[in-house]
C-alpha cells in the first residue's frame, strides 16, 4: 500500500479520535469560567454574607487572574515541548498539574490565600494552559480542511465545560464544602486527561485529508510553514497580541463578576437568575467559538473578529444600564463574542503562519490575552469596590473599540523569501 492510500486510511478511520479525546480534556478546562460560583462561597461581601473568609474581593480576583496569566506560560510551555516528547506525555502531565493545584486548593485557609494562588492559580493555569494548545494544534493538523470548524469544536468544549460543571459545582459545594470541591474536580481533572492522552496524537507527515486539495492562498491564509522565531519577528505578530488583549477584556471582565453583578441589590434579578447568569455566559461563550469558528471558514477570519468586536463593545456598554432579564441578554452577548475571538484567534494564527508550530506560536500570543485578563480582571475589581461598575465596562467598550482599528488595519505577513 502507498503513502497516499495509508494517509487516506489514517483520515477515515482515526482523526475523530484525537477529537473526542480532547473535548473531554477541554471540559475540564471549562472550570475556569466558573470561578465566581467559587468566589461567591470564599469571599464574604454584601451579597454574599455566609461566604466562608473575610478576605477583600481583590484576593479572589488575583487568584483568577493568576489561572489565566500563567495559561499563557503553561500553553508557551506545552507548545515547545512537542517537539521533544509525546503528546500523550504532554497530555498526562498536564493533568497531574491541573489536577494537583485543584486538589491542593482545598488546604487553603482564612490566614493563607497565598495557598489559593498558588494551587488554584499558578499550578492550575500552568496545567490549563499545557493541555489548551496542545490539543487544539494537533486537531488543526488532522483538519486543515476545516480549520475555523475543528478550532471552533474543540474550544466550545472548554466553554461548554462551564456551562457543565456550574450546576455541578453548586451542588457539590451544598453538599461538601466549597473548599473538598476543589479537591473532588481534581481528582476528576488528573483521571480524564490521563485516559484521554491514550487518544491524542499527531497525523502522519504529510497528511492530507481524502480528496482534499490545498486551496489558493486567499485572506491571509500561508501556504508557508514560519518557524516561531520567524513569526514572532513579524510586525503582524505583535499587531495581533495586542488586538486579541483588547477583544477579549469585555469577556474576561464580565467571567469574574457575572454571578456578583446579578446578587446586587438593585439587580431585579432573584438569586437563582443570578445563578443563571453564570451559566448564560458560559453557554453563549461556548456556542459563539463553535459558531463563529464555523462562520470564519466562509466570511474570512478577520472579517468575522471586526463583526465580533462591535457586538462586544455594543453589549459591554449595555450591560452598564440595564436591569433584570435585559441584563442577562447583554452578558450572553459578552458571552457569544468573547467565546468567538477564542475561536477564531487561533484559526488565524494559523493561517498566517502555518500549523507545525501553531502551539507555541499561539501560546506566546495568548500573553497578550492572560495580560489583557490580568488587567481587565483588576480593573472591574478595583471599580467594583466602588460600585462604579459602568466605569470598568466603559473601559472595556474602548479597548473593544480600539480592537477594531487594529483589525481593520492588520494585513498578513508577507511570504518568506526563498
Amino acid at each position: 500500500m502507498d503513502q497516499a492510500a495509508t494517509i487516506s486510511t489514517t483520515t477515515r478511520t482515526s482523526r475523530w479520535i484525537p477529537v473526542i479525546a480532547s473535548i473531554f480534556i477541554q471540559l475540564c478546562l471549562g472550570t475556569a469560567y466558573i470561578w465566581s460560583v467559587f468566589q461567591s462561597y470564599l469571599i464574604i461581601g454584601p451579597s454574599t454574607p455566609d461566604a466562608l473568609f473575610h478576605w477583600p474581593a481583590t484576593h479572589g480576583t488575583l487568584a483568577y487572574s493568576l489561572l489565566i496569566g500563567v495559561l499563557a506560560i503553561g500553553s508557551t510551555v506545552g507548545g515547545r515541548l512537542t517537539s521533544r516528547f509525546s503528546m500523550r506525555a504532554i497530555i498526562a502531565a498536564a493533568g497531574v498539574i491541573l489536577g494537583g493545584g485543584f486538589w491542593l486548593a482545598q488546604y487553603t485557609t482564612e490566614s493563607t490565600p497565598w495557598v489559593l494562588w498558588l494551587t488554584y492559580g499558578i499550578l492550575g493555569g500552568f496545567g490549563m494552559g499545557m493541555a489548551y494548545t496542545t490539543t487544539i494544534a494537533c486537531c488543526q493538523k488532522w483538519f486543515p480542511d476545516k480549520r475555523g470548524l475543528i478550532t471552533g469544536i474543540i474550544v466550545s468544549a472548554l466553554g461548554f465545560g462551564g456551562l457543565v460543571f456550574t450546576p455541578v459545582a453548586e451542588a457539590l459545594i451544598a453538599s461538601r464544602g466549597v473548599l473538598s470541591s476543589f479537591g473532588v474536580f481534581g481528582v476528576v481533572f488528573v483521571a480524564v486527561c490521563f485516559i484521554g492522552s491514550f487518544f491524542i496524537h499527531n497525523p502522519p507527515e504529510g497528511f492530507r485529508p481524502e480528496g482534499w486539495i490545498p486551496p489558493a492562498p486567499r485572506d491571509g491564509v500561508t501556504a508557508q510553514t514560519f518557524t516561531v522565531r520567524e513569526a514572532i519577528r513579524t510586525p503582524q505578530f505583535a499587531i495581533l497580541a495586542v488586538a486579541f488583549m483588547c477583544a477579549t477584556a469585555a469577556g474576561s471582565m464580565m467571567i469574574p463578576m457575572a454571578k456578583i453583578l446579578g446578587l446586587q441589590p438593585d439587580s431585579g434579578l432573584s438569586r437563582q437568575a443570578a445563578v443563571s447568569g453564570v451559566m448564560i455566559i458560559t453557554g453563549f461563550n461556548s456556542f459563539g467559538r463553535l459558531f463563529w469558528g464555523w462562520v470564519s471558514d466562509r466570511l474570512g477570519r478577520r472579517r468575522t473578529i471586526l463583526v465580533l468586536l462591535v457586538i462586544a463593545a455594543f453589549s459591554i456598554i449595555g450591560v452598564s444600564f440595564a436591569k433584570s432579564y435585559l441584563m442577562l441578554a447583554f452578558i450572553a452577548a459578552i458571552g457569544f463574542s468573547y467565546g468567538g475571538f477564542l475561536g477564531v484567534f487561533p484559526a488565524l494564527t494559523a493561517d498566517y503562519w502555518g500549523a507545525r508550530h501553531v502551539a507555541t506560536i499561539y501560546g506566546i500570543m495568548l500573553i497578550g490575552f492572560g495580560a489583557g485578563a490580568v488587567a481587565s480582571s483588576y480593573t472591574v475589581a478595583w471599580f467594583s469596590a466602588a460600585k462604579a461598575y459602568g466605569t470598568a465596562f466603559a473601559i472595556a467598550g474602548g479597548a473593544a473599540v480600539l480592537g477594531f482599528v487594529i483589525m481593520s488595519l492588520l494585513r498578513p505577513p508577507r511570504h518568506k523569501p526563498d
